[in-house]
C-alpha cells in the first residue's frame, strides 16, 4: 500500500468516526457508549468551537485530507500534514477537556485522538517521501 492509500484509508477511519459524532449532534440522540461519558462530553462546551460542533470540523478536515492525497503536488503532502497536525494539537485539547473540566471520557473521542494520531504520522512520512 502506497503512503497515500494509507493516508486516505486513515482519513475514512477519522471521517466515519467525525461523520457518526456529526449525525449525533444534529439528530439530537445520545451517543451508543460503553465508556458512560460520551453524552457528558457531546453535551459540554467544549463540543463547539466557535459556535461550529467540532465534530463537523473534523468531517471536514479529514474529508480535506482524503481529498489531498488526490493531489500530485508536494505542497498536498504539506497541506495534509498541517491540517494533521493542528488536528492533534487540537485532539489533544480536547483530552485535556475531557480528563479535567469535563471530567468524563468519550469513547468516540478517544478513537478519533488515535486516528488521527496515527494520520499525523502517516501525512508526515508522506511529506518526507514526496520528492521536491
Amino acid at each position: 500500500m502506497t503512503i497515500r492509500r494509507a493516508v486516505a484509508a486513515v482519513a475514512v477511519v477519522g471521517a466515519a468516526i467525525a461523520g457518526y459524532l456529526t449525525y449525533v449532534h444534529y439528530a439530537d440522540v445520545a451517543p451508543i457508549c460503553t465508556t458512560g461519558g460520551c453524552e457528558k462530553v457531546q453535551a459540554s462546551k467544549y463540543a463547539e468551537f466557535g459556535g461550529i460542533p467540532v465534530a463537523v470540523l473534523g468531517l471536514v478536515a479529514y474529508a480535506g485530507v482524503f481529498a489531498l492525497t488526490f493531489v500530485r503536488h508536494e505542497l498536498a503532502a504539506a497541506a495534509a500534514t498541517l491540517v494533521a497536525l493542528i488536528g492533534v494539537g487540537f485532539s489533544a485539547y480536547l483530552l485535556w477537556a475531557q480528563l479535567g473540566p469535563i471530567g468524563a471520557i468519550c469513547q468516540w473521542c478517544l478513537a478519533n485522538d488515535v486516528t488521527v494520531t496515527v494520520l499525523a504520522v502517516l501525512c508526515v512520512t508522506w511529506l518526507l517521501r514526496e520528492p521536491a
